[in-house]
């Protein structure tokens, strides 16, 4: 049978099954069928395939993209002739390729004596994802006196490609759709249990929401035909959780504008809108496609009289409405005012949405075509010898004299590129930073070689230090959907350069360690920006942010990104711990404290730079992963000298271990950051460059102290998930006392995800140990428990901890016989399972519908770790793994008595606040 055979099979399973066009080609073998019939003209399906050849073929890198380049090069030359393809219509086709063999196609053309040489030289000027190698021929042409060459870099100097791109509208008329009330978390666009679909978007695009709200989507659509869809976060924040390229990629797919007539299923410019906002992380991602993020603000804190805030009875801020939103309302965004309008009334100022960056992302298409059009511009200057006319807006630089700096202001300082200023940036300057470490997660890995592929990127910058791609998101079930999608997603990634997981060439043991813990292990240096995808990309070394597919593509090819210098949040902390509290719980309460203090989250988008003190780095990140649920956008934790250089050892010597199982790649790319590590450790020892403080003079959007003595409980984070009013449903900001819960039934319990380390595996052995004394033990519900790295078993398993799990676990993973289906029913019985993320996905494993589920777990998102049932909703409360073993135990929240006779005389947390401000007087940039 012929591979387009079986393409058509697989056409009719697609349309019959799920309603759906044919799948995007992207091999090479397939498309050489196609074009053998093209070629030849009494073919009975020579014109299905002119159609699959025109329209239906990935462009970028993919091989398929190859093969057409190449017969559309021979088209244009006139060395092949197809009647329907002439060679202005192949020039044409070329320019939507984006790169890679298109622009080498191109190139071939331009630099030829061919009589299309010119033509292909004016399809060059729009392009932007050239690479060293097509650079480097034009600069060589140029030099050899080639005209075309020439013309192209005078071109490329005057950013041509951005100038002659047409201005956005000055008014642009959007109807709304009220997506859901309350913060819309990315599981709502993209649910994680979809997440092996991505790659494949016209049949990812069927997840989002609802069926009946894609068609209501679609009505609107046609009922208002020169209006775009806006979807809305009625009374929440747009985009919370996890970081989804996926789900703007699906909102585009509904709600947005066809990227090209011969690119299917990929659109871009969606307009998404929420009452406080987008988070921070979906607002870049919807800026990767050209979108708008609007903060509508439509419901403000009720005043009374006297001008203060009205409450209701459980002491939360009354919100009214300032202006409706509801769906079918047709609003006026006007671009130019910066305005949003009803008709002729002007209902908010969303100038934000519109600064001079984000509106060239829109002009462009999307952030990619800057920032390649930015370094190409810089090199067709150079090389002509000229300087560069400011083409695009000038990068915001603010410097405030006589003000110290924050600790992110130092990161970003310190890995700026391209600055103007002679003097230190402050907060709110725009800024291009040079990015240290790169993560890539499973889930999302599969879109980010569609997005390096797509910007026709081959191998991963020089530049960066460090790049890992986990299998921790498909860690728990070795299903079919797993069997095939990763292997292809490491070899990619182990082709371009990145350290992977699973060996595509077998030779190391696969990991499915949790990648927050593997970045927070090759994060050497406090000073260093990390870019990872997942929102939980939050290292308790240097500056971490969590990201979408597509930035994480764009930081891997060109070891950059660009952002504003964020604000921050300074958090000190005061009094002691008592012996029965877990660091988790400090954690639960500084966002109580913090929430009671304000009155509204303040950690919100800014950065918040704790002062750890001498909390090593692997329980330093309880507090760090934590943070993104508080809705910050990072964290930076400051220690002590002594503290960064035992956790720098640490990272060494969990480098070494990944070494020493054959996991460097041809350029050592292990070996150098354990040299970096021991270079950062020099610099700390001989006082030449301490650790990361911020500045004693910093200035800090607000300060906080949380204090220790106030904390007598155990903390638990509740979704509040029959709350009258939807808004304020599973979110994070509802934190209480254990106690509250009185003996309340615990279906299942889950230890487990990125936000548990080697101390809770040793907690769940020793209150183990301490249960034993009283006689058997048995579970009167499920206990999961997940440990995040094959390190802390292998550690465990010395150690003799491992011996105690497994004397009381019913189940036990193995390796050479992983599980091929996930659990749907569940024993009483402690379940010890493989590492990495399990029930947190959400998108294998899952409690038992309508489970009240007590996890460590950060998750507690609608249908995320547990389902509603017909019978009772389900909820994820979030607690200490202390609580969560001895409540799986007892079947119940325990009395305060019975946890403290649980953990008498376990060492929770070592942790003590740092006797004084680590703050220290300002000292000369390069040492900070």
């Amino acid at each position: 049978m012929s591979l387009y055979t079986e393409y058509l099979e697989e056409i009719e399973v697609r349309k019959n099954d799920l309603g759906l066009n044919p799948k995007p080609i992207d091999t090479a073998d397939l498309l050489s069928e196609i074009i053998a019939q093209i070629k030849d003209t009494g073919n009975a399906a020579r014109e299905a395939s002119l159609d699959f050849f025109i329209y239906n073929t990935i462009p970028g890198t993919t091989s398929a993209a190859v093969v057409k380049a190449a017969f559309l090069k021979d088209i244009a030359l006139g060395t092949e002739t197809v009647a329907e393809i002439t060679p202005e219509f192949a020039l044409e086709q070329l320019s939507h390729m984006k790169g890679g063999p298109s622009v080498e196609a191109l190139l071939d053309i331009a630099l030829s004596d061919d009589a299309q040489a010119k033509a292909a030289g004016e399809v060059l000027k729009s392009q932007v994802f050239l690479y060293e190698a097509d650079t480097s021929r034009i600069a060589d042409a140029f030099k050899a006196g080639n005209a075309i060459a020439k013309d192209l870099l005078e071109s490329y100097a005057a950013a041509e490609f951005f100038t002659k791109l047409p201005e956005i509208p000055a008014k642009i008329d959007v109807v709304t759709y009220i997506a859901a009330e309350g913060d819309i978390s990315t599981d709502l666009l993209s649910p994680g249990n979809q997440s092996h679909s991505r790659a494949d978007r016209e049949l990812h695009g069927q997840c989002m929401i609802t069926p009946e709200a894609q068609q209501e989507i679609v009505a609107l659509g046609k009922k208002h035909p020169n209006a775009k869809v806006m979807l809305i976060a009625e009374k929440g924040t747009m985009g919370v959780g996890s970081s989804r390229m996926s789900g703007v990629n699906n909102v585009a797919l509904w709600a947005g504008e066809k990227t090209s007539p011969y690119i299917p299923f990929i659109n871009n410019a969606p307009v998404v809108a929420g009452t406080n906002g987008i988070a921070p992380i979906f607002l870049t991602t919807v800026g990767v496609t050209g979108g708008i993020g609007l903060d509508l603000k439509n419901w403000v804190k009720k005043v009374d009289a006297e001008g203060n805030t009205v409450k209701d009875a459980n002491g939360d801020n009354v919100l009214e409405e300032a202006y409706s939103v509801a769906t079918g309302t047709v609003l006026t965004i006007d671009t130019a005012a910066k305005k949003l309008y009803n008709g002729d009334k002007e209902l908010v100022d969303v100038s934000d949405a519109f600064s001079p960056q984000k509106v060239e992302f829109m002009k462009a298409g999307g952030s990619y075509a800057l920032t390649f059009g930015k370094k190409l511009q810089t090199f067709a200057a150079e090389t002509l010898g000229i300087q560069a006319p400011t083409v695009f807006a000038p990068s915001k630089e603010i410097s405030v004299e006589g003000q110290g700096l924050t600790a992110v202001e130092k990161i970003f300082n310190r890995n700026a590129v391209g600055v103007a200023s002679s003097t230190p940036l402050h907060t709110g300057s725009d800024v291009r930073v040079k990015v240290n470490i790169v993560g890539s997660q499973d889930t999302t890995g599969p879109m980010t070689c569609q997005e390096l592929e797509s910007m026709a990127a081959s191998t991963i910058s020089p530049s960066v230090d460090g790049a890992f791609q986990s299998g921790c998101h498909t860690a728990s079930v070795w299903d079919n959907k797993a069997k095939a999608n990763t292997p292809k997603l490491m070899a990619f990634m182990n082709d371009f350069g990145v350290i992977t997981a699973r060996d595509p060439k077998g030779v190391y043991h696969s990991m499915t360690d949790v990648i927050h813990k593997v970045l927070n292990d090759i994060t050497i240096d406090d000073r260093a920006i990390i870019i990872g995808g997942d929102s939980h990309t939050r290292m308790s070394k240097g500056v971490a942010f969590g990201a979408d597919s597509g930035t994480v593509a764009i930081a891997l090819a060109t070891g950059e990104c660009a952002m504003p210098i964020p604000e921050s949040v300074k958090v000190t902390f005061k009094g002691q711990m008592k012996d029965h509290i877990d660091f988790r719980d400090v954690v639960h309460s500084t966002q109580a404290q913090m929430l009671n203090k304000f009155g509204e989250n303040v950690f919100q988008g800014r950065v918040i730079e704790v002062q750890i003190g001498t909390l090593l780095a692997d329980q330093a990140f309880t507090f760090t992963d934590w943070t993104a649920e508080m809705k910050a956008k990072a964290s930076i934790c400051i220690s002590t000298d002594d503290t960064l250089v035992q956790s720098l050892e640490l990272s060494k010597a969990r480098i070494q271990i990944m070494i020493n199982k054959g996991m460097d790649n041809a350029t050592n790319m292990l070996q150098g950051l354990i040299d970096l590590a021991d270079k950062r450790i020099a610099g700390i020892q001989s006082g030449e460059e301490p650790a990361l403080a911020p500045d004693d003079t910093a200035t800090y959007f607000a300060e906080m102290v949380v204090d220790l003595d106030l904390i007598d409980e155990p903390m638990i984070a509740d979704p509040d998930v029959n709350n009258e009013d939807a808004s304020k449903r599973y979110t994070h900001d509802v934190i209480r006392q254990a106690s509250f819960y009185d003996g309340r039934k615990v279906d299942l319990g889950f230890v487990g995800s990125c936000m548990v380390h080697k101390g809770d595996m040793q907690i769940i052995a020793a209150m183990l140990r301490n249960l034993e004394k009283n006689g058997p033990i048995t579970f009167n519900s499920p206990l999961v428990v997940a440990p995040p790295t094959y390190n802390i078993v292998d550690e465990l398993k010395a150690e003799g901890d491992w011996e105690v799990l497994a004397k009381y676990a019913g189940f036990t993973f193995d390796d050479s016989h992983p599980k091929e289906a996930a659990r749907t029913k569940y024993e009483n019985i402690m379940y010890l399972e493989r590492p990495g993320c399990n029930l947190c996905m959400g998108n294998q494993e899952k409690a038992e519908a309508g489970d009240t589920v007590l996890a460590t777990s950060t998750r507690l998102f609608q249908g995320r770790v547990v389902e509603d049932s017909t019978e009772k909703k389900g909820e994820s409360l979030l607690g200490s793994t202390p609580m969560v073993v001895l409540a799986s135990i007892l079947g119940r929240f325990p009395t305060i008595a019975e946890y403290k006779a649980a953990v008498e005389g376990i060492n929770l947390t070592s942790f003590a606040p740092p006797s004084e401000d680590l703050a220290r007087p300002a000292i000369p940039l390069k040492a900070v």
